[in-house]
């Protein structure tokens, strides 16, 4: 028996993958959830501002927020994201023992659920859900690109570096799922380029219109009414975020650049560890039956990790943004499944000694964090 377990574990590094999640929410809990906790207090009261959607949906509901709802929200955000994933690769690839080795280095890669669950609260998780939903609906009309004009919208409005962080996967899934897929007509691309004119516009107005227009004080006083225990002064440290220009969170990251750029090696051998993923996502981008469409695969991950490497020049949340820009890889490759092909392509093998290794190594790693690694 042991002999069959090593020779094909992926049943037991899915059960390990879940003991480790369990791990890190018990860990999370134990933390100050001090921007996700801020975030939950900022809403439209004093007028248009960044970073105030969640805040003003609460406030819809109650006018004291407890410290308990960034962890009850952040877990049920979670658990649905978890849910839509699971949907998604039953309708990708489905369950079965030949797909497992595949489902274990995507769903419990250190960059995705398991990240997810370290980061819990944060806003990045939003994104990739939205994400999900766009690959389970039907995308024949345009209906389909005005609901991911929406969804971008609206994740703007949760904090606008959702531009550069799951826009482009958005943006990339609309041109595979729409454009590709079904005719391309005056219409329907007048009807994108409208659509991403609109979301472009309001990141401009959240980024250089969206600061608090009151003094920083006057701001801390309104979020102590609305705080469910106002003596906990602690988690408003960050408050002045809604004050704090582009220039100075530049300046902020290139300051703190010497240092953080120590990960980038972490990062690189992570990045290795999915080794067999990459493989797999090339080999399907290599059979995809439309030359052009090869071309525009290629094109569209270059435009979503450059604008991710845009984003490592702007904020120094490194462990987050690669663990996101790693997640809208898995994204794309199940729209690019979705593609006409010429072959089936392989999956990854399910009794391949070194990449039963690499799924052991990826499933004992619990995340990869929110500033460097680990």
């Amino acid at each position: 028996m042991l002999a069959n377990v090593l020779q094909n574990p992926w049943r037991l590094l899915l059960a390990i993958n879940a003991a480790v999640i369990i791990g890190v929410f018990v860990h999370k809990i134990q933390l100050p959830p001090y921007v996700p906790y801020i975030h939950l207090l900022v809403d439209y009261h004093f007028g248009f501002i960044k970073r105030a959607l969640i805040g003003a949906i609460v406030a819809l509901f109650t006018d004291k927020v407890p410290v308990w709802l960034v962890f009850a929200l952040g877990g049920g955000m979670w658990l649905v994201t978890l849910g839509l994933y699971a949907r998604l690769f039953q309708k990708t690839f489905g369950f079965t023992a030949k797909t497992l080795p595949l489902f274990v280095f995507i769903a419990g890669s250190p960059f995705f659920l398991k990240n997810f669950m370290h980061t819990l609260g944060h806003f990045d998780i939003y994104g990739c859900a939205l994400t999900i939903v766009l690959l389970l609906l039907p995308a024949g009309s345009l209906l389909f690109v005005a609901l991911a004009a929406l969804f971008s919208i609206m994740l703007v409005l949760i904090h606008h570096i959702h531009l550069l962080m799951y826009v482009p996967t958005i943006i990339t899934i609309v041109v595979i799922r729409h454009y590709l897929s079904h005719s391309v007509t005056r219409t329907n691309v007048a009807f994108g380029l409208v659509a991403l004119l609109c979301v472009s516009a309001l990141f401009f107005a959240a980024q250089f219109w969206g600061t608090m227009p009151i003094p920083e004080a006057d701001f801390v006083a309104y979020l102590k009414t609305r705080m469910a225990d106002p003596s906990r002064t602690d988690l408003l440290q960050f408050a002045y975020i809604w004050y704090q220009p582009l220039a100075q969170e530049i300046s902020d990251t290139w300051g703190r650049l010497p240092h953080n750029i120590l990960g980038v090696p972490v990062f690189a051998l992570l990045i290795w560890l999915h080794t067999p993923l990459w493989r797999y996502f090339a080999n399907l981008i290599g059979g995809l039956a439309s030359d052009m469409h090869r071309r525009l695969v290629l094109v569209a991950l270059i435009g979503v990790s450059l604008a991710y490497l845009v984003m490592f020049a702007m904020v120094f949340d490194y462990s987050r943004w690669i663990s996101n820009w790693a997640v809208c890889m898995f994204l794309i490759l199940h729209a690019v499944k979705m593609l006409p092909a010429t072959r089936q392509t392989p999956l990854i093998p399910a009794e391949d000694r070194n990449t039963n290794i690499l799924g052991l190594v990826l499933t004992l790693i619990p995340r990869v964090g929110i500033v460097r690694p680990f």
